[in-house]
């Protein structure tokens, strides 16, 4: 099978058989991750201790109808299932498309234009086309309330309810759908936002409504604000699509529970994903990271860089000992002109550069790659379902590293022909150059960008690229790894098992998850540790009780704490995990220690001797969830076995140079500890792995394969 193409079910070699359509009793934990062009399927099945998996195209019409026909490509039946994680990229396509729902803002008197004034910054200095960021509610829809609570607490002007209902009557005469509320000081006093938040479900039955405490308790007025107005702006949209999703899958009998993947790399339960909407901003991407923290932990490394590359788009997130980064600032669109999100969700850079993306000729006859995607329908022209615009895949088809050939579990044929006249016609013809080498410049355009956002979560905060190793997967993320390895001079490449679908086995491996923040201003050198000891005791009980609320039956969680953390006179905050241990008065030299650390690594350099401040503390609670145990590959010799072998393929790696003949292996063939020097490809379903000349793969027990560049300039062990 090809990069994006639709699979239909796989059984991995396991201690049993993962035979389809068991409906005998619930026993089945499955996750779907629905993306821009396809929507992949992972199951487990808890008795075989097996896993099905398969990828369809995305139904963009009836997006929950693409969920239920990938269940069915693995032939699940609904009462099998106890468990279904599901992701989705709705609801940032639906801030991207501007395709929400008709919002109003209701927020204190005198700070109704926070929301389009934002912070009057201007980061592309030079840039003569530059547009601040486009707020999703228009001024005309938002309303300012007679209300004010201090900094302290004290409430300098009640809220009036009398007057909330009078907005609410404006807000249905206007047809709008949904309303943020975002009153000043929410964030440490909610009192105001939860009764306005009341008054307007109680007078505006149906519409959906959100106040910022719900999301977001840290302080930065504007921050705060364009975080409920994107929550509510997706609200109904998302709301409705988890109702149809639960129904229609209660409707064909599923017993068991639906959980929602987060942004912060953990999974929720339906009702909290209902009303914290915008959680699912990164879902699908958080699982792969998840799961690329779990592959590293299975190999001994401690510096990744998850590399997601898919139909639409590429994504890259660092993983630090096993951990995802969490982003400090995110915003939606980019940090130039995008919108500002303040919620737990990690740091993950995305581009829009995938398989589908499309080659194009501008003005001045300059080669573009994206960010436009010819999608699932009609696709790459290479598909043969009438998409006539060269891609990224036609690209790869045309340069033979994604072939023709019938390979198992395929269902699609690629056309090598329809790649080459789309090349030759859309870019090559005007350009006046050869549709090989038109070919090769695309690749290497496309290359150059998922390097750039690999730069952006790495040298952009302070790392270097040489230290990590790159985990790639998605359909098309095997095929480009080693090529961007090459361009950030990262030393070794990883390409887990099953990485055409990784990222919805990620949501696999994925613990249930809370995360709580409280703005608190104090000094460390003034604040009392029996204090802060007992807010972060307030937030555990909070999490706690919402953890037990999700469980059926009782669970163990575990915290891990954190904080925002300053020198004084600095304005912005570096997160600091908490050492573990109660908070006495020996901790807080610890929690000092820990701060100037980090600001070390992050920034380049630090003042031990500067007194520091707390801004927030933050707490992560998790429940463990049961995951799958993959089994370990028979051993095998330094050659791969012959039967791996499946033939050559011709591959151009430079213009220059010509095309070379490939050996082919077949991935579920090869054994642990098999080596393979390029130029090779190792061909699986859905995906195939380029190894160019001077690569050399070692397959790792664990079904991994490892690939080293030999001759990765600066890599620095």
């Amino acid at each position: 099978m090809r990069p994006g193409a639709a699979a239909g079910a796989v059984v991995p070699s396991g201690d049993g058989t993962g035979g389809g359509g068991a409906n005998q009793e619930e026993r089945m934990r499955v996750a779907v991750d629905v993306g821009g062009t396809f929507t992949d399927a992972v199951a487990f099945d808890r008795r075989t201790r097996s896993i099905l998996m398969g990828k369809v195209p995305t139904r963009t019409g009836d997006l929950v109808g693409g969920v239920l026909e990938a269940m069915r490509r693995l032939r699940l039946e609904a009462p099998a299932v106890d468990q279904l994680v599901h992701g989705s990229t709705l609801a940032i396509n639906a801030i991207v498309e501007r395709r929400g729902a008709r919002t109003a803002l209701l927020t204190t008197r005198g700070f109704r234009d926070v929301y389009e004034i934002g912070r009057i910054n201007r980061p592309d200095s030079f840039n003569l086309f530059f547009r601040k960021h486009r707020p999703l509610i228009p001024r005309d829809l938002v309303f300012e309330v007679d209300e004010r609570m201090l900094a302290d607490g004290t409430e300098e002007r009640p809220l009036d309810e009398a007057e909330i209902e009078g907005i609410a009557r404006e807000l249905e005469r206007r047809g709008v759908e949904s309303a943020a509320v975002v009153f000043l000081h929410s964030y440490r006093w909610p009192e105001h936002e939860r009764r306005a938040a009341a008054v307007l479900q109680t007078a505006l039955p149906g519409r959906y409504v959100v106040a910022s405490h719900q999301l977001s308790r840290e302080y930065r007025e504007f921050e705060r604000t364009s975080t409920a107005a994107a929550s509510a702006y997706v609200g109904p949209l998302i709301s409705g699509y988890l109702g149809e999703l639960e129904r229609r899958l209660r409707h064909q009998g599923m017993r068991g529970e639906i959980l929602l993947m987060q942004s912060s790399g953990g999974m929720s339960d339906l009702a909290s994903a209902r009303v914290r909407c915008l959680q699912m901003l990164e879902s699908g991407p958080a699982g792969g990271a998840v799961g690329a923290g779990l592959v590293g932990q299975e190999l001994g490394l401690d510096n990744l860089i998850a590399f997601d590359m898919g139909g639409t788009t590429a994504k890259a997130c660092v993983v630090r000992r096993g951990r995802p980064n969490l982003a400090g600032d995110y915003f939606i669109g980019g940090y130039e002109e995008g919108l500002a999100v303040r919620i737990p969700i990690l740091d993950i850079v995305e581009i829009g550069t995938g398989g589908g993306s499309v080659g194009w000729i501008d003005e001045g006859g300059g080669l573009h790659v994206g960010p436009r995607s010819a999608g699932a329908e009609p696709g790459p022209a290479c598909y043969g379902r009438g998409g006539g615009e060269a891609t990224v895949t036609d690209a790869s088809v045309l340069l033979g590293e994604i072939g023709t050939e019938p390979v198992p579990g395929s269902e699609l044929v690629l056309d090598a022909g329809a790649a080459e006249r789309a090349i030759r016609t859309r870019l090559a013809g005007p350009l006046g150059l050869d549709p090989v080498r038109v070919a090769w410049g695309l690749l290497e355009i496309a290359t150059s960008s998922m390097a750039n956002a690999v730069r952006s979560v790495t040298t952009q905060r302070g790392l270097d690229p040489r230290d990590f190793t790159l985990v790639a997967y998605g359909g098309g993320g095997p095929v480009r790894a080693v090529a961007v390895a090459r361009e950030l001079h990262v030393p070794r490449v990883v390409v887990p098992r099953a990485p055409a679908t990784f990222a919805a086995l990620g949501m696999l491996l994925a613990d249930r998850r809370h995360d709580h923040v409280q703005t608190v201003f104090a000094g460390l050198d003034g604040v009392a540790m029996e204090d802060l000891e007992t807010a972060f005791a307030a937030l555990e009980v909070e999490a706690r009780e919402e953890l037990l609320a999700d469980a059926a039956g009782p669970v163990e969680v575990h915290y891990e704490r954190a904080a925002d953390m300053r020198y004084r006179g600095q304005e912005h905050a570096v997160t600091v995990l908490v050492p573990p241990g109660r908070l006495d008065e020996p901790a807080r030299a610890r929690l000092k220690a820990a701060f100037d650390a980090a600001h070390l690594e992050r920034y380049g350099h630090h003042a031990p001797e500067e007194p520091a401040e707390l801004v927030s503390i933050r707490l992560s609670a998790t429940v463990a969830n049961l995951r799958p145990e993959f089994p370990c590959l028979p051993p095998g010799g330094a050659a791969p076995p012959a039967e791996a072998v499946v033939g050559t393929r011709a591959v151009t790696f430079s213009p220059g140079t010509g095309s070379i003949s490939c050996p082919r292996y077949w991935r579920q063939a090869l054994l642990a500890g098999n080596r393979i020097t390029g130029p090779a490809l190792i061909e699986e379903p859905s995906t195939v792995t380029v190894v160019p000349p001077d690569a050399r793969v070692t397959v790792h027990p664990g079904g991994h394969l490892v690939i080293d560049l030999l001759t990765s300039s600066g890599g620095r062990g």
